[in-house]
């Protein structure tokens, strides 16, 4: 079977165009430009991919999505400078709820578990949460306890 790496284009022109990975863990990174460089995740992985953009005008693009990469034959949904895609955990438009997604993993972070780490559902949750203007619930060590032990990682 062949693994298939995902590949992220991230950018940084600095007040103008700013991609960044929030958290994950790259597998390889590529410096492509002055601008530019591309960070690879393996199968099985789980990143946050922070998009902002402005222009004379102020602000024209703030996004967040959190993404579960694929593996070579899985099923997978396209999204920009991501290649080929993955599964889209959550997916934030407009800066006042990415802000509150960022605080959600500021959250998760602070109870002492890496976000990459966390279930893949509790992304989900947040997401439904903040797309329907509710307060999502805060993830718990009891919850990665219990994610730990559906994965076979904890006793």
């Amino acid at each position: 079977m062949t693994t298939l790496l995902t590949h992220v284009e991230l950018t940084w022109r600095e007040k103008r165009i700013e991609h960044w990975i929030r958290f994950g863990y790259p597998a390889h990174s590529q410096r492509l430009d002055r601008h530019r460089r591309q960070v690879s995740f393996a199968p099985g992985s789980i990143f946050a991919f922070v998009r902002w953009a402005a222009n004379d005008f102020g602000t024209i693009i703030s996004r967040i999505d959190i993404v579960l990469t694929v593996d070579h034959g899985d099923a997978y949904q396209t999204l920009p400078f991501v290649r080929p895609g993955g599964d889209i955990l959550l997916k934030v438009s407009d800066w006042p709820k990415v802000e509150r997604v960022l605080k959600a993993i500021d959250a998760v972070e602070a109870i002492g578990v890496d976000p990459a780490e966390a279930a893949p559902d509790h992304w989900r949750h947040v997401h439904n949460h903040v797309a329907a203007g509710l307060e999502p619930n805060a993830y718990t060590a009891a919850q990665h306890r219990a994610w730990l032990k559906r994965r076979g990682i904890a006793p």
